[in-house]
């Protein structure tokens, strides 16, 4: 096109005045305009996109087999992860700035073009990728897939987008900030307004303590390890891995974002360690914490799988010679949190944890890690924030409380029950651990005395930890004990 242009500006003759001639017109291409180019990394973020949107698969589930299986690897593979789980991550974000920049309504895009989109305006918005590469190499792969005419439309979408940075897209597109600031914020952090409202609630803040937590739960987290107890200590995990000592778990290490597969790590492939936030290993210590009078051999993890919390109970029980039951529902559950807890003092049984058939008023502690909304470990589950509605919710409380109802009964009087959910929504949380203790008589103890060293646990008895303040993830916990 630079020669056209060229030699289109260089005048016919001198001779005579004429109005200058207008360009001419590019002969029609019946090809690509360029040989397609290898981007190994571009399209398995791409394949990871349409992945999650045609079979609701998970992107942290999808990605890294299509690493192993390509064999993308070094920065080919750090690219591919931070493109997938971005734009997953943002798709509400960038779908907002992508119909501003359409001339047709997203409902009227093909889902394939629209995965090109958001992986697109994601590089344009998020990354330091050059405008014109990511536009080049978003065109390319459209077109090696869809053709001419849809690369044509990718191109001036994402040309459109690079007008403005996301601060600018965002002013322009978000509700104003003084009227309807949950909204402003929601839009500017990628989270649905309805998940930002539950922050909002949870935190009693719509101010900078909620611009905060979205903007940290917003952010690629950090990997968290736990080291098995009685096998390695953190500070040996910590060496083995290149990693550092955890603040607060006294079994923690934590690993840089983008670090790679931690399932390749030597330690969790020889199950000295396994993967799990720091706020779950909190929690789960906690009941572990509580005062106790009389027995203390018998514990329970009533909702197991797929296993992580198991695993640490299991191995702190058993440094005691106690022994663990691990209830799950699903049997391929289940035998994940055998393979998982192998070679400890556990038990695993296959049920419903509101009917485990177990005996009641036997057990000495009993974790109910509770299925819940996941509402905070949205910044490691890339896509959630996007499938999750607010009608889970409703389903999910009645689960919780007659999860937690059966769990006071299994647990012996004196005995104490911890309440463990990863999610902020307060119908999750403070207001089951109310109505439970009210119909049960249980007596709510103050959490914050079993978290020691952790700052801004807030005015109990629960505790709430968060991204911005603990750097974990959003998790609930609570701990009720059975009266005499």
């Amino acid at each position: 096109m630079t020669g056209e242009r060229n030699h289109s500006s260089h005048s016919r003759g001198a001779s005579k005045p004429s109005r200058p001639r207008k360009p001419a017109p590019p002969r029609r291409r019946t090809g690509p305009s360029r040989p397609p180019v290898e981007d190994p990394a571009r399209t398995a973020a791409l394949d990871t996109l349409r992945a999650v949107r045609q079979r609701d698969a998970y992107a942290n589930l999808v990605l890294p087999q299509l690493l192993r299986e390509r064999r993308i690897s070094g920065r080919d593979a750090a690219l591919a992860t931070e493109l997938a789980y971005g734009a997953s991550r943002a798709q509400g974000l960038l779908d907002t700035v992508i119909e501003a920049c359409s001339d047709r309504p997203l409902s009227e895009v093909d889902g394939s073009v629209l995965d090109a989109l958001r992986l697109g305006a994601y590089q344009l918005l998020r990354t330091r990728i050059p405008a014109h590469a990511a536009v080049a190499s978003t065109v390319d792969l459209v077109r090696g897939e869809a053709g001419s005419g849809a690369a044509g439309f990718v191109n001036a979408v994402l040309r459109r987008i690079t007008q403005q940075d996301e601060a600018g897209w965002v002013d322009e597109l978000a509700p104003d900030p003084d009227e309807d600031p949950i909204g402003y914020l929601a839009l500017a952090n990628a989270h649905p307004r309805w998940i930002a409202q539950a922050f909002a609630e949870a935190l009693g803040s719509r101010e900078e303590p909620l611009k905060l937590a979205l903007e940290a739960d917003d952010a690629r987290p950090a990997v968290h390890l736990v080291a098995r107890p009685g096998e390695v200590s953190s500070d040996e995990l910590a060496a083995m891995t290149g990693g550092d000592v955890a603040p607060y778990s006294p079994y923690g290490v934590h690993l840089e974002a983008g670090a790679g597969d931690p399932g390749d790590l030597d330690p969790v492939r020889e199950r000295l360690a396994t993967v799990q936030d720091e706020g779950s290993q909190l929690c789960a210590l906690a009941l572990t914490r509580a005062p106790l009078e009389g027995t203390d051999q018998r514990w329970l993890d009533l909702c197991a799988g797929p296993g992580g919390k198991a695993v640490l109970l299991a191995a702190l029980v058993g440094l005691e010679g106690g022994e663990l039951d691990a209830v799950e529902k699903a049997p391929h559950r289940a035998e994940l949190v055998r393979k998982i807890t192998s070679g400890l003092p556990v038990n695993v049984h296959v049920g419903d944890g509101r009917e485990s058939g177990l005996e009641h008023g036997t057990y000495d502690r009993v974790l109910v890690d509770a299925p819940c909304t996941g509402l905070g470990a949205l910044r490691r589950r890339p896509e959630a924030r996007w499938r999750r509605q607010p009608s889970d919710v409703g389903q999910l409380t009645k689960l919780q409380r007659e999860l937690l109802t059966e769990a006071l009964l299994l647990v012996r009087p004196g005995g104490v029950v911890g309440y463990v959910v990863c999610s902020p929504h307060l119908s999750e949380t403070v207001a089951i651990v109310g109505d439970v203790a009210r119909r049960t008589g249980a007596e709510v103890l103050d959490a914050r005395e079993l978290f020691p060293g952790v700052p801004q646990l807030g005015d109990g008895p629960h505790v709430q930890l968060w991204p911005h303040l603990h750097g974990t993830d959003a998790m609930f916990c609570a701990v009720l004990r059975r009266v005499p």
